[in-house]
């Protein structure tokens, strides 16, 4: 634990700057853009569905995430400007947060909550992170030393070979539907993000051979820009980020974990976003298995799903839920340093 502790000191010396920055940046650039997202009339469209207390934030500031994403893009990349890795990271990251703009343009056109249809915002998903793993590709980028190989805990190896492929394109699209049905509470996606980032990037300094300090920095970098946009979006939200920004977070977190080799710290890391996405497919698996045709009804694990609805219709306050969400993923985090690969 003492060599942990002292790594941790050096990886913090290093990765400190980009973070701070980041963080001041977006917060400025937020200030800025609050009031002209507010005079544009881009106000969330609330769903009838979701919790009637939500419905008060009708009209809030959203797409955010296009006022903080380049933030973190460009402050990361210019730690290391020299990494071509860099430049792909940015790229998949901005795609994402575009095709996450034109969902949320659609929804504030059209006033109401559904934006690109399910099967168009995949597809557009798939192709950005099929031309990611290309390029990755071409650069023998994925996976470990041989081709393919995922590091698991323990030293062990999972040797994948060219199903790498499709496991690439699985974990981008289901981490950044996870951090967007994590976007449901002031500060909840913002705060976890943040943290998970930032764990991203400890573990990437703590590896052997002096760790990945490019690819580290341009996770605390994306780091600093949540934290400096929790100045807005803390409860009561001023900003919501929208699928702009949740999109483009799973992106960056999908990006650099294949590029590091750390699918496990993410997926451990991570575990709020899973919690998050798995209860929405419970929910709607169960509910399924158990219509009735007459009715139309049928059973539900949850209050209401993605998670954090349930614990808020359970009588819990917006503001413990998000705290102990936060919690949860700092004690994910710590587990994730010590368990690493």
């Amino acid at each position: 634990m003492a060599c942990l502790a002292s790594d941790l000191l050096v990886a913090n010396s290093l990765l400190s700057l980009p973070l701070l920055v980041a963080a001041a940046m977006s917060w400025g650039v937020t200030a800025w853009g609050v009031p002209r997202l507010r005079s544009l009339k881009l106000g969330q469209v609330i769903r009838e569905e979701g919790p009637q207390a939500h419905h008060s934030k009708a009209g809030t500031p959203t797409m955010g995430g296009l006022l903080v994403v380049p933030v973190g893009v460009i402050v990361g990349g210019l730690v290391t400007p020299g990494d071509p890795r860099l430049l792909a990271v940015a790229a998949v990251t901005l795609a994402y947060m575009a095709v996450g703009a034109v969902d949320d343009w659609r929804s504030l056109t059209r006033r109401t909550n559904t934006g690109l249809s399910p099967r168009g915002k995949l597809l557009l998903q798939a192709g950005a992170a099929l031309l990611f793993l290309i390029w990755a590709a071409q650069g023998q980028w994925l996976g470990g030393a041989d081709a393919g190989d995922i590091a698991l805990p323990l030293g062990w190896v999972l040797p994948l070979g060219l199903l790498i492929w499709p496991l690439g394109l699985f974990v981008f699209l289901a981490e950044s539907n996870a951090t967007n049905l994590t976007d449901g509470l002031d500060g909840l996606a913002a705060g976890c993000g943040a943290v998970v980032f930032t764990g991203m990037g400890l573990q990437l300094m703590l590896r052997g051979n002096n760790g990945d300090p490019a690819l580290a920095a341009f996770c605390t970098a994306m780091a600093g820009c949540w934290l400096g946009f929790l100045a807005h979006n803390r409860h009561p939200a001023r900003l919501f980020m929208g699928d702009t920004g949740s999109l483009a977070m799973g992106a960056a977190l999908s990006a650099v974990a294949l590029l590091s080799n750390s699918l496990w710290p993410l997926l451990l890391m991570g575990g709020v976003f899973l919690a998050e996405s798995l209860s929405v497919i419970l929910q709607v698996w169960v509910f399924k298995a158990t219509k009735n045709p007459a009715t139309g009804q049928g059973r539900r694990v949850f209050r209401m799903a993605p998670l954090h609805h349930h614990f808020e219709l359970g009588g819990l306050p917006e503001q413990q839920v998000v705290l102990r969400f936060w919690g949860a993923s700092v004690v994910l985090v710590l587990l994730g340093l010590v368990l690493l690969p």
